[in-house]
């Protein structure tokens, strides 16, 4: 399945317009993370713990969103964009949405 952040597809040609699309995944810190991510605040750099988490509830967001396409028999999603957003302290939830469509070759 195509999945683009722009509202155009350059080699195809939307054909129907399916609707909108989305995925979410809320994912809570783990105390071990926590933790480390805790020491590393003090000496800087990269928290790998969390890049971790966010890249993993990113992925499971995207599968979600293009499960929800495939039920609608979508070729393509188009004009997708991330967000993200504290739920509760510790929890955050990524969301991804987009517009599912058909497509034909141009």
């Amino acid at each position: 399945m195509l999945i683009v952040t722009t509202d155009t597809l350059s080699e195809h040609k939307i054909s129907k317009t399916l609707g909108l699309v989305r995925g979410s995944s809320i994912r809570a810190k783990h105390l071990g993370r926590d933790i480390g991510a805790g020491l590393k605040s003090l000496v800087g750099g990269e928290l790998m713990g969390y890049s971790e988490l966010l890249e993993e509830s990113r992925e499971e967001a995207v599968n979600r969103m293009m499960e929800a396409a495939e039920k609608l028999n979508a070729d393509a999603i188009v004009g997708v964009r991330f967000s993200s957003s504290q739920v509760m302290s510790g929890a955050a939830e990524m969301l991804v949405y987009g517009t599912a469509v058909k497509t034909e070759k141009k």
